[in-house]
């Protein structure tokens, strides 16, 4: 099996402006370098006065060629989210979706990994770390393609709930968002993907030679390749797949605690234990205040997070019933309640029950109960609640809760500690995979 090109969509609009510093060639045979701009039109793409329903441009033979792409969102719907320009190398491909253009670039997968690895990671990581992370990140995108008469072709299938919800029962509200299933290229570039970011941070020798080091190596279990995520900060604990996205029990995404030396993890279903499991702080690999550590997973953006193992929100009555009337679209009066209805194995909220003057419901899955009570991503849906009073309704919700993001698969924070503490990448990914084995794909 040879190394598969995938292709990356980048960025959206009605117009994309794009800069070659050396000269490219377009698929008609035009050469072009400095600023360019195509504009869609009337389902066309429109570049130097004429019109194209698909436009491509490759890099006269560089190894060290590459384009840039103007006003590139990063972030997306996140708390950090803002624009800048970014540098790619390999193909650019402009298509036509919908009434906009798409930017996309066409790039081997192992140039693709280097970049991912160096945006999803500080370049200053230990090596066990990044290989770590090139095997689970080369895995995620592989298992969602197959390979068709030798080539490889992209089956990422939309989600049966991702914009329907699972339970349209009057009282509950269940939805779950997995990876889009991109129609025109096979990943974005965004953490609803895998953040990608071309060449525009500097990618370090220690990311080239991670993924240099592993190439073509996935995670595998029982002959298919694992379906290996990712999350900043599990909390202490894993989550199993099941409770964030389809009700499929995956074997090696399974409940167990972020430690080698404390192996008892308490029942996190029952409340009374999550609550207790939140308010405190317990041992963990991801349990770390360590700058050093912390800078290697956080870029500059992310740390602009301190808080991530244990952290704190509050929210005045008009200020939650406000954002869950904008975020849902319901309007469910003043915000009586918050109540657990059920909670996966790290703590994770699947379903939570909000009581209002006007109206109840019980909403779902983790994601969903993120965005319905943040503007942008609460931290995870781990977390427990308290009301302060002031007459009959609370004046006020504070919300203590743990980790950040959906806690499945490998942990960021817990993974980085584990190689400042000498684990090889091989022990860091049996320990977030438990049952997985390594196989190299090609060559």
């Amino acid at each position: 099996m040879t190394e598969p090109q995938i292709a990356v969509g980048i960025l959206s609009g009605k117009e994309i402006e794009f800069s070659f510093p050396i000269k490219f060639i377009s698929s008609d045979g035009t050469e072009s370098s400095g600023m360019q701009k195509a504009i869609y039109w009337d389902g066309k793409i429109h570049w130097q006065g004429k019109e194209y329903n698909e436009l491509s441009f490759t890099p006269q033979q560089s190894a060290h060629a590459f384009f840039e792409l103007k006003d590139v969102t990063i972030g997306i719907n996140f708390h950090w989210e803002r624009k800048e320009v970014q540098k790619f190398k390999g193909e650019l491909k402009i298509i036509v979706e919908g009434e906009q253009l798409t930017a996309i670039n066409v790039i081997s997968i192992e140039e693709y990994l280097i970049s991912v690895i160096s945006s999803e990671m500080s370049a200053t990581a230990s090596l066990e770390l990044l290989k770590a992370h090139a095997v689970i990140s080369r895995s995620w995108l592989l298992n969602k393609l197959r390979v068709e008469n030798g080539e490889w072709r992209v089956t990422v299938q939309p989600d049966s709930a991702a914009h329907f919800p699972l339970s349209t029962l009057h009282s509950q509200f269940i939805k779950w968002y997995d990876h889009e299933a991109h129609r025109n290229f096979d990943v974005c570039a965004d953490d609803h993907c895998q953040r990608y970011q071309g060449i525009t941070r500097a990618s370090t020798p220690q990311a080239i030679e991670a993924v240099s080091a592993t190439r073509g190596e996935v995670l595998m279990y029982k002959g298919a390749i694992c379906d290996a995520r990712f999350s900043k900060c599990c909390g202490g604990a894993f989550e199993e797949f099941q409770n964030c996205w389809e009700n499929v029990k995956h074997p090696y995404l399974i409940r167990q605690r972020d430690s080698k030396t404390e192996k008892q993890l308490p029942d996190l279903n029952i409340e009374a234990e999550a609550d207790k499991w939140i308010r405190t702080s317990p041992v963990a690999f991801c349990n770390t205040q360590d700058k050093k550590i912390l800078s290697q997973v956080l870029n500059n953006y992310d740390q602009e997070t301190a808080d991530f193992y244990r952290w704190k929100v509050s929210y005045s009555q008009q200020e939650l019933s406000e954002l869950i009337h904008q975020r849902s679209g319901i309007d469910f009066g003043q915000i009586i309640d918050l109540i657990p209805v059920e909670r996966g194995t790290s703590g994770r909220l699947v379903r939570l029950k909000i009581v209002g003057t006007l109206r109840t419901l019980i909403i779902g899955k983790e994601l969903e109960i993120r965005r319905t009570l943040s503007t942008s991503h609460l931290y995870s849906s781990a977390f427990v609640v308290d009301k302060e009073y002031g007459d009959e309704l609370p004046s006020r919700f504070i919300l203590t809760g743990a980790g950040w993001g959906h806690g499945v698969g490998l942990c960021q924070i817990g993974a980085a500690v584990m190689g400042e503490q000498g684990y090889k990448y091989e022990e860091i990914l049996s320990h977030y995979y438990p049952g997985s084995t390594l196989e190299k794909q090609y060559k």
